[in-house]
């Protein structure tokens, strides 16, 4: 499909900046595709929606501290240089994003530190071991294994998507604000936004009404949010992500599936492990690995009943998500609504509770 189809106008002022306080309390938009509602409600109202017997699905990935600030050493030149990083390659090297990337060259020494919570030092050096097209690199860093990860812990901010960090600085609140309560597997650069909402308060709600819920793991790429470039969805290449579903979980949901409940995805990161991991005929199996599932309008859902998920951005992989889910022309009506409506976007805003269009299933 041509990708200027999934393009709208956003105005400013409706990119959040800071999450809903508390996280419960931000806006949800019903959008009941088969009927053709639209319905203003509020996250706390998740429960009263589903029915007893549903089950929702978390991503239980965590965000590292993926951005990072360094001095590029070349000879007896310097440059100050920020990195995103994006995806391990081993122990010891970290594909990244590079501002500005045109400072950079292979061979290249690239020198991290700052003061720790405790006063002491905290240095690391890189080199730039590959560069590649659109300011992406590839660092070798003095360190590997554990002793890295607890360099970059330390060195490392919050890696706030550009919509915000080019608006305010990541602050201490982003790195409680920007990790979900599920939070427990190291490993994502950005984080599953819609599991922001939830608050001890609501999952007692959610267990009161009698739905279950399960983790998978589907450690966010930053390449997951990027606007599609190509003219059309066939041009595009989508980065992959490493995730992982039990076969404890595989057989719960399947049993839900079977008894007549749902499977609700509470982000687009948890339905791509559901998708990667389901046989054509729908049920879930054991699966752990490298996923690149590109969803545009068209696809057959295997796994996935319903998705709560956060407004995206225009031309992005995961604005085609919902409209293969919901429907093109209804995805976008419901986005209008949100625009007239004042919803807040992105990745701390107000989110949606999606269900199917008839055709899609």
């Amino acid at each position: 499909m041509r990708t200027d189809l999934f393009d709208f106008e956003l105005p400013e002022d409706r990119i959040a900046l800071h999450p809903a306080n508390p996280r419960d309390s931000a806006r949800l938009l019903v959008v009941n595709a088969a009927k053709g509602l639209f319905l203003d409600r509020g996250v706390l109202d998740l429960p009263d929606l589903l029915q007893a017997g549903d089950a929702l699905v978390f991503n239980d990935t965590r965000v590292i501290p993926a951005a990072l600030e360094g001095v590029r050493l070349r000879g007896p030149t310097a440059a100050k240089v920020a990195f995103n990083l994006i995806k391990r390659v081993d122990a010891g090297r970290w594909r990244a994003f590079a501002r500005p990337a045109k400072r950079l060259e292979p061979g290249d020494l690239v020198r991290f530190g700052r003061m720790s919570a405790s006063g002491a030092r905290v240095a690391l050096d890189a080199t730039v071991a590959a560069k590649f097209e659109g300011g992406e690199v590839e660092l070798s860093f003095d360190l590997a294994g554990s002793a890295l990860d607890e360099a970059i812990a330390a060195i490392g901010e919050m890696p706030l998507p550009p919509y915000i960090a080019l608006k305010r600085l990541a602050d201490e609140t982003d790195r409680k604000s920007y990790q979900t309560m599920f939070a427990a597997r190291d490993g994502a650069v950005a984080a599953p936004t819609a599991g922001l909402h939830f608050t001890p308060r609501l999952m007692e709600k959610i267990d009161n009404r009698g739905l279950s819920r399960h983790l998978v793991t589907l450690h966010v790429g930053a390449g997951t949010f990027l606007p599609v470039k190509a003219e059309d969805t066939s041009g595009h290449q989508m980065h992959s992500e490493w995730g992982e579903i039990s076969a404890e979980t595989a057989k719960a949901l399947n049993a839900v599936r079977a008894q007549g409940g749902r499977v609700v995805a509470v982000g687009t990161t948890a339905l791509r492990t559901l998708e990667s991991a389901a046989r054509e005929d729908g049920t879930l199996q054991s699966w752990s690995g490298e996923t690149s599932i590109f969803i545009t309008p068209g696809y057959r859902w295997k796994a996935v009943d319903a998705l709560m998920t956060n407004f995206h951005l225009p031309r992005s992989t995961l604005f085609m998500l919902v409209s293969a889910l919901s429907g093109l022309d209804t995805m976008r009506d419901a986005y209008a609504h949100a625009i007239r409506s004042g919803y807040r976007f992105y990745s701390y805003g107000d989110a949606c509770l999606l269900f199917p269009a008839a055709e899609t299933r």
